[in-house]
C-alpha cells in the first residue's frame, strides 16, 4: 500500500547540464514523462542546459529523474540537479516549450 508521501502529487524541477541541446533531449524528456503520466514541461535554457519541471508522485518523478540522468543516446549529461516542492496543478499535460 502506497503512503501519502509517495502518492501525493509534488513538483520536481531539474536542471540538466552537459551536451544536452541539439540532441533530442526535450523530446526524450517529454516521451519519458508522458509514459509515466506526469505533467509539466521541458525547455532549453540560454546557458545550454535543459530545464524540466514535472508534477506527479515522488515514485514516478524519481523514475523520470533516473532517466534524465541517462539522457538520450547522443546526449552527454554532466549533471541533473533536482529541487523538490509542492505541486501547483497548473499543467494539463507534459509539453515542450
Amino acid at each position: 500500500m502506497a503512503s501519502d508521501a509517495t502518492s501525493s502529487p509534488i513538483r520536481m524541477t531539474v536542471w540538466i547540464t552537459g551536451d544536452v541541446q541539439g540532441v533530442g533531449f526535450r523530446v526524450f524528456a517529454q516521451h519519458r514523462a508522458q509514459r509515466l503520466g506526469l505533467r509539466g514541461y521541458t525547455q532549453n535554457q540560454a546557458d545550454g542546459s535543459v530545464l524540466v519541471v514535472a508534477e506527479g508522485s515522488r515514485d514516478l518523478l524519481t523514475q523520470l529523474l533516473a532517466q534524465l540522468r541517462q539522457g538520450p543516446y547522443l546526449a552527454n549529461v554532466e549533471q541533473a540537479r533536482a529541487d523538490w516542492g509542492d505541486a501547483t496543478g497548473e499543467f494539463a499535460a507534459f509539453g515542450i516549450r
